[in-house]
């Protein structure tokens, strides 16, 4: 018997959402977002399965053409001993060798950075992390959009009350 998990529905299936990166769409245009796995140790994943994790000031790199994970907090396994695991090492994610050629392709293009979006459980159980290529947003840009949804609000609040009165 598989169990479910609440969470938002992926293409595949079921996924358990352990942590999202909000202030990345925020600072950042995503252009495209791919999926990719993620090297852990155990007390890593038991300590995703609790939750504590979180991507603040975090992002992708690509050294060697391996893609890495710096500076996301997962936090140490509460239950964990002396050979638990240091929350901010380097991680590193695993994408197909093609992927990793065409992500150095476009990361040096001016101005594209690789973002971790989301880190997740897919139906499999396997932890994987959204990565999103992303352009940086100027502070105008910030204001735009931040006018725009409040528009879309109060138009959504105004069709809402019409509904009402009738």
């Amino acid at each position: 018997m598989r169990k479910e998990f609440a969470g938002e529905r992926g293409v595949s299936g079921v996924m358990k959402i352990v942590c999202t990166n909000r202030k990345a769409r925020h600072d950042y245009a995503i252009i495209e977002t791919m999926e990719a796995g993620i090297v852990l140790t155990g007390t890593e994943v038991k300590s995703l399965r609790a939750g504590s994790a979180h991507l603040k000031d975090s992002y992708a790199s690509i050294e060697n053409e391996e893609l890495f994970l710096f500076s996301a907090h997962i936090s140490p396994y509460k239950q964990g001993n002396r050979n638990n695991h240091e929350p901010t090492r380097t991680r590193k994610l695993l994408v197909h060798a093609r992927e990793i050629k065409r992500l150095i392709g476009k990361t040096r293009e001016k101005g594209l950075t690789l973002i971790p979006l989301k880190v997740y459980f897919n139906d499999a159980g396997r932890v994987k992390v959204e990565i999103g290529l992303a352009k940086g947003k100027k502070s105008y840009d910030k204001r735009r959009s931040i006018a725009d949804r409040d528009a879309k609000r109060d138009l959504a609040r105004a069709i809402k009350d019409k509904d009402r009165e009738r």
